[in-house]
């Protein structure tokens, strides 16, 4: 096993809501309030020789896909009325596993928002490729 950093960065949080990222068992972790600007996440991976992503913050769906949470509101600890979930897809880096493995960090940069202007939720896909950095 190697570890590995996942770097999520939200673009246009809501400022003013609590982000965090969520634990396996739902626990959010690190909660933060959101500014004007963007708001990063390092979340620490395992690697395994065979490509799969473990660890305390990665979850499963099925035999392949592996996601990551990002608790937004009430999920995160906050006291709101909002209360979401962030899912982000990580099963499918290829490639940029190598270049993790060298010591890269692999960063995706999230939308903040949905269409009504409220903390982006459910699966969100990130603006841009996963990239190495």
């Amino acid at each position: 096993m190697t570890g590995i950093t996942l770097r999520l960065t939200i673009a246009d949080p809501v400022p003013g809501m609590i982000y965090s990222l969520q634990d396996q068992k739902s626990v959010p972790v690190g909660p933060v309030m959101a500014t004007d600007a963007p708001l990063s996440f390092d979340v620490p991976v395992k690697l395994s020789d065979d490509n799969r992503l473990t660890g305390p913050f990665v979850r499963r769906e099925g035999p392949e896909r592996r996601f990551v949470y990002i608790a937004i509101g009430g999920q995160a600890g906050g006291h709101t009325t909002v209360s979401r979930r962030a899912k982000i897809d990580v099963h499918q880096l290829g490639a940029l596993l190598d270049q993790a493995r060298a010591g890269k960090v692999l960063a995706a940069t999230l939308p903040g928002r949905d269409k009504d202007g409220l903390p982006a939720c459910a699966t969100v896909k990130p603006i841009e490729p996963w990239r190495a950095v």
